[in-house]
């Protein structure tokens, strides 16, 4: 069924446009090989993935810190496979990760040609709890950056989704109106509840085929976004 009055669609990045495991495994395979060959890089990248996201929600909610994210996912996922290393070591690779990350620039099926179709109809724009420097950088290698009026990144806003506060500062930064707004997003929370609770409808890109409140409208491939707009 199609949304009908809507103008402007903002869309999360990761897990959401960009394959972020996808680009984060890549990444992975070259550190490990080349500072720990012994690591199983398979079973480190198996325990990372949701590890990442406990620790990005606790992010998300401002329970830990910046610093405290990008040292708890990694320590704690070698200690899943038994395997030690020092405070230091954990500070090298996360800088190596952070550096080699964006160089991966992997997309969800569909994303292209579902921006292509979207752009003719609506302004499109990005808000993202990721850090302004690497998301940028990630649009950027992925040659996203031309189909988006605005970005906003949590930095900016100075809170994160779901908190309100960035939705309105999205809003105001794109010069939309609730009303005729939709955000699309891989989060429950942060996406698609925070922004209902802020005023815009909202898809969730429910990728990973999980179980969901029926009242939410949904997607599992990009390309079914077409359904709605």
């Amino acid at each position: 069924m199609k949304v009908n009055a809507i103008k402007d669609v903002f869309f999360d990045l990761d897990h959401t446009l960009w394959d972020f495991d996808k680009n984060s495994a890549l990444a992975f395979e070259v550190i490990l090989k080349e500072r720990h060959p012994l690591v199983n890089r398979a079973a480190f990248i198996e325990a990372y993935i949701p590890i990442n996201q406990s620790c990005w929600k606790l992010f998300q909610y401002n329970k830990i810190t910046h610093e405290e994210l990008r040292y708890n996912r990694l320590k704690y996922s070698f200690d899943a496979l038994g395997y030690p290393v020092t405070d230091q070591e954990i500070d090298c690779i996360s800088a190596q990760y952070i550096e080699l990350l964006p160089e991966n620039n992997h997309l969800f099926d569909g994303a292209v040609e579902i921006l292509d179709y979207l752009k003719s109809k609506y302004r499109l724009h990005i808000i993202t709890n990721g850090f302004a420097a690497v998301q940028y950088k990630k649009m950027h290698k992925a040659q996203l950056i031309s189909y988006f009026t605005t970005i906003t990144n949590s930095e900016m806003a100075g809170v994160k989704k779901p908190n309100p506060v960035i939705f309105e500062y999205a809003l105001q930064l794109a010069k939309a109106k609730k009303e005729s707004s939709i955000m699309i997003g891989d989060s429950l929370d942060a996406d698609v509840q925070g922004a209902l609770d802020s005023g815009l409808d909202a898809i969730y890109f429910n990728e990973a085929i999980a179980t969901f409140p029926t009242n939410i409208k949904q997607i599992t491939h990009l390309l079914q976004l077409k359904n709605y707009l």
